[in-house]
């Protein structure tokens, strides 16, 4: 299996083009983990959607991609009324769903994050929120923060036809509202399947919290989730290996 060596390496050359060498140094220090940190993205308030799915008794699941998924599973990793939320790909073929193929921006695929929730806990309009307002951007094309390529681009991979409708009317309802400076870009695919990624890519945020890249661009999102829905907000993140050796 190829080692954690060649995806730092990879997202350390985008970070450099696009953060000063001493905004990587300082976000490096262990002191900045512990205070809250400046984010390359700032959170948005957004008003809750206007149409949402009816709480059910059984577990959903949600497909989002917002750039690299890093940041966007360790933001669901701390929702209340999610169980799981793994990195993947989704967009593509399974041969080519493997990271350094998916890197190439020639698959179709787009690093994205399964979410398993509990809809009578949070609701899949809820998860929207958060996704829109602050795991990403949804108004960068094709890039997210220092990340270029359609493989970042802001996708929702609607599981069903409820799902779509919910997403579409949600992105019009927010572009009627001019709550963003620019139009929503984000898409809407179906009937794509989605292929967990690498061990190495799980709980990442977690497991390497002075990592320069999660600090500046990452960790601001968690602490963002707990200012803007402090309802919502977990403390423990629900881990994908900790559950697989359990």
């Amino acid at each position: 299996m190829t080692g954690i060596r060649e995806p730092v390496a990879r997202r350390s050359m985008n970070f450099a083009r696009g953060a000063l060498a001493a905004l990587m140094l300082a976000a490096a220090s262990a002191a900045l983990w512990q205070t809250p940190a400046s984010s390359a993205e700032e959170a948005v308030v957004i008003p809750p959607p206007a149409m949402d799915e009816k709480p059910a008794a059984s577990t959903a699941k949600a497909v989002f991609a917002g750039g690299c998924f890093w940041g966007v599973q360790g933001v669901f990793q701390h929702v209340k009324g999610v169980t799981s939320a793994v990195s993947g790909y989704a967009g593509g073929d399974k041969d080519t769903a493997v990271y350094e193929t998916v890197g190439t921006g020639r698959t179709g695929h787009a690093e994205a994050v399964e979410i398993t929730y509990e809809p009578t806990e949070v609701t899949y309009g809820q998860l929207l929120q958060v996704y829109f307002s602050v795991a990403h951007n949804p108004t960068q094309l094709n890039y997210q923060g220092p990340d270029r390529g359609p493989q970042y681009r802001s996708t929702i991979f609607a599981e069903n036809d409820a799902q779509k409708k919910i997403a579409e009317t949600y992105i019009a309802q927010l572009d009627k509202a001019k709550v963003f400076p620019e139009p929503i870009v984000t898409t809407l695919e179906t009937g794509k399947p989605f292929y967990p990624a690498e061990d190495y890519h799980q709980d990442f945020l977690t497991l390497n919290p002075t990592y320069p890249y999660i600090v500046y661009n990452d960790l601001p999102k968690v602490e963002n989730l707990k200012r803007l829905f402090p309802s919502l907000y977990s403390d423990k993140p629900v881990l994908v290996l900790a559950t697989n050796k359990s």
